[in-house]
């Protein structure tokens, strides 16, 4: 066979007009490794402050759920709203509760959830999780120092103003009446008076929220208790009417002081005051 005849015989190996392959340079992989970083830092703020929203709303439902279930506690009982009767004892670090209370948990060192299962509204809603913050990610203390590592179960306190303490206390009555019916609630009206509040985590012990009003504690400027801080520099609240609102603070809510009021210096006075103004009112 001549060599022509072999040439036509065998396939040619290469083939005609395929370029040969090729990859990406390092220059071109660290250019798009480059623009995803990017893209991905320009889309991490606005995740987060989705993720921070969508956990505000879920607080403000929470709160919602609990103003129902305060609402049908008064309509089952002749318009006489929920008992709150959990305050602590700030000589001992405990709380105290007298008679029958919407919650005597304490939020800072009770392990058990039986504080708000043993409460008079969780007849009304038994989830657990409509106690809680999702933004409030506080441990549990141990009383002799440290933190465990189980989550509060309670984030939320009920105003003073809404069938509060001084019930059993004579002095206090005088000088922090609160509203013992749904249809004595007068300035504020429903719609101003606030009932269940999100609590700051540093200074959350027991199930009542007290506040001096300028009616009964003229000039005095200090937080008794301390709202929270975690959405965005502001928390929720729920009124007697039924609705729920989210408040952004003009100055960050700090807390100062451990189991003890703490002063309200002149750029907190305008959230102080706001504040105030939720709470009952002189009725003269």
């Amino acid at each position: 066979m001549s060599i022509a005849e072999q040439r036509c015989a065998t396939p040619e190996r290469r083939s005609v007009g395929v370029p040969a392959a090729s990859g990406f340079t390092l220059i071109e992989l660290l250019v798009v490794i480059a623009i995803i970083a990017i893209l991905a830092a320009m889309l991490l703020p606005s995740l987060s402050k989705a993720k921070s929203k969508g956990m505000s709303i879920a607080c403000l439902n929470n709160l919602k759920q609990l103003q129902t279930c305060a609402h049908l506690y008064a309509v089952d009982y002749n318009d006489h709203l929920p008992p709150n009767n959990s305050v602590a004892d700030l000589s001992t670090g405990s709380s105290l509760a007298k008679g029958g209370s919407w919650c005597t948990n304490n939020a800072r060192y009770d392990l058990d959830p039986i504080g708000i299962q043993s409460g008079i509204l969780f007849a009304y809603n038994t989830s657990l999780g409509i106690y809680k913050c999702p933004s409030d990610q506080a441990s549990i203390e141990d009383p002799n120092g440290g933190k465990l590592p189980h989550s509060r179960w309670r984030s939320y306190n009920m105003s003073q103003s809404v069938n509060g303490w001084p019930e059993f206390d004579e002095t206090l009555a005088r000088l922090i009446p609160s509203f013992k019916k749904f249809t004595q609630i007068t300035k504020p009206a429903p719609t101003g008076l606030i009932v269940f509040i999100d609590t700051h985590e540093d200074v959350i012990f027991d199930a009542l929220f007290g506040m001096p009003t300028e009616d009964y504690w003229p000039g005095d400027r200090s937080w008794w208790d301390l709202p929270a801080n975690r959405h965005s520099q502001g928390a929720n609240f729920s009124f007697a009417d039924g609705h729920a609102e989210h408040w952004r603070w003009k100055h960050p809510k700090v807390s100062t002081a451990r189991f003890a009021a703490q002063y309200v210096p002149d750029a907190e006075l305008p959230d102080y005051r706001r504040m105030q103004n939720g709470f009952r009112q002189s009725q003269r």
